[in-house]
C-alpha cells in the first residue's frame, strides 16, 4: 500500500478521473485507490472497471449523513479526496475529516462562473454567451461552499466569438487533463 490514498469523486464520464488514474499508476507514493459516484449510469464506472479500480455509488442520504461512504473511506486509508466532475456539495464533516486535502476542478477561471448549478457545458455556455475572450480552468480546496476554496493554480485559454460551446469544452478539457493530475501530485506531496 502506497502511503497516499486517493479516492476520486465523479458524476459524469470521468475523463479527469481516467487522466488522474494513468497519471498516477506507476508513481511511487500516491495512487488511486477508490472511484465513487452519486450517479449509477455515469461513465466513470465503467472506465474504473476497464482501469481495474474499485467503485461504488451512493445515495444522497449516504453522503450527507456520512455512513457507509465515511466508513468506506476510513476502512480503504483514503488520504486524500479528489473531486472531478462530482456535482455535489461536500459535506462539513467530510470537509472536517480532510482538513485540505480535499480539491477540486472548476471548468472556468473562478471567481466567475462558479456556484451552485455551474458545471460541465452550462459553464461553457455561461461563458461564450458573455462575451469573454478567455477562459480556462481554477483548481481549487474544497471548503463548505461550491466554488470558493482557495484557489491552487489557475491556467487560461483564449476563446474566440466563433467558438462553439463544444470548442470550449475541448479546450477547457486539455487544461484538465494536462494539469490537474501535476497538480494533485504537488498538493499530496506539498
Amino acid at each position: 500500500m502506497k502511503p497516499f490514498r486517493l479516492a476520486i469523486f465523479a458524476s459524469g464520464s470521468g475523463s479527469n478521473a481516467v487522466a488522474i488514474c494513468k497519471y498516477f499508476s506507476t508513481h511511487a507514493q500516491i495512487e488511486v485507490a477508490l472511484i465513487l459516484s452519486n450517479n449509477e449510469q455515469a461513465g466513470v464506472l465503467q472506465r474504473a472497471q476497464e482501469l481495474g479500480i474499485e467503485s461504488i455509488t451512493f445515495s444522497k442520504k449516504e453522503f450527507v449523513e456520512g455512513g457507509s461512504v465515511d466508513a468506506l473511506l476510513q476502512e480503504k486509508k483514503i488520504t486524500h479526496l479528489v473531486l472531478a466532475g462530482f456535482l455535489w456539495l461536500v459535506p462539513a464533516f467530510l470537509i472536517a475529516h480532510y482538513p485540505k486535502k480535499i480539491i477540486n476542478i472548476h471548468p472556468a477561471l473562478l471567481p466567475k462562473f462558479g456556484g451552485k448549478g455551474m458545471y460541465g457545458a452550462r459553464v461553457h455556455e455561461t461563458v461564450r454567451n458573455s462575451g469573454e475572450v478567455e477562459t480556462g480552468i481554477t483548481i481549487h480546496l474544497v471548503n463548505e461552499h461550491f466554488d470558493e476554496g482557495k484557489a491552487l493554480l489557475q491556467v487560461r485559454c483564449p476563446i474566440s466569438p466563433t467558438d462553439t460551446v463544444l470548442d470550449i469544452t475541448a479546450k477547457v478539457q486539455v487544461l484538465e487533463h494536462q494539469y490537474y493530475p501535476k497538480t494533485i501530485e504537488s498538493w499530496v506531496l506539498s
